[in-house]
């Protein structure tokens, strides 16, 4: 993180507000970044112009041509979730560069790589496997143990996602999601605003 944190003070940290998009994958010059405040999303368009958002990047996250290979035939862009973030981008040569001279890097962001690669097929697995409300119930569990505030068995969460986000997450319609969302809360088992959600018990969710 150290190395990498070079490339970023050479380039140089940039902020942008919610709603922003970022970078596009069909960019000439593939670049890899760094996102040191706030959330992003990562939104995949299909051939006819469909969005599905693949992946929520938090603070610390790498993204961009994470794959050393700039493919043409991938079509996403990101876009700013949260009030502000600020983060730094340099070029993916650079990038090979600095891994091409610090082996140990080459071998930690292999690992790096193919972590993320797991999370994918693991996420692709649930949604082929599992129903829409049992996927909604794992993603917000999974949200709530990477972001939430724990008091014992309780989380909140900072809510910077529309339903519609929340929808795109899971693979499913708006309303689905919305009806989802609310038998959730009749049956008290979050308490769901714009702003946070709240489990009270996460054991029982």
């Amino acid at each position: 993180m150290s190395q990498i944190k070079q490339l970023c003070i050479i380039s140089g940290f940039k902020t942008a507000k919610k709603g922003e998009v970022i970078y596009f994958s069909s960019s000439d010059l593939p670049r890899i970044y760094l996102l040191k405040k706030g959330n992003i999303k990562i939104v995949s368009v299909d051939e006819e112009g469909n969005e599905t958002i693949k992946e929520i990047i938090q603070k610390g996250d790498l993204f961009g041509e994470l794959s050393l290979e700039n493919d043409g035939d991938v079509n996403e862009y990101a876009k700013v979730l949260t009030d502000e973030v600020s983060i730094c981008s340099f070029l993916l040569s650079d990038f090979e560069d600095l891994l091409v001279r610090n082996p140990s890097l080459a071998l930690s962001y292999t690992k790096f790589v193919g972590l993320k690669m797991k999370r994918f097929k693991n996420n692709y697995s649930n949604l082929v496997s599992k129903d829409a409300r049992t996927r909604l119930i794992s993603f917000i569990k999974d949200w709530a143990e990477r972001e939430g505030i724990q008091e014992g068995k309780k989380y909140t969460i900072s809510n910077y996602l529309t339903q519609t986000d929340i929808a795109q997450i899971i693979c499913t319609s708006r309303q689905t999601a919305t009806l989802l969302l609310n038998e959730l809360e009749e049956k008290n088992l979050i308490y769901y605003n714009r702003k946070e959600i709240t489990i009270e018990d996460i054991s029982k969710l």
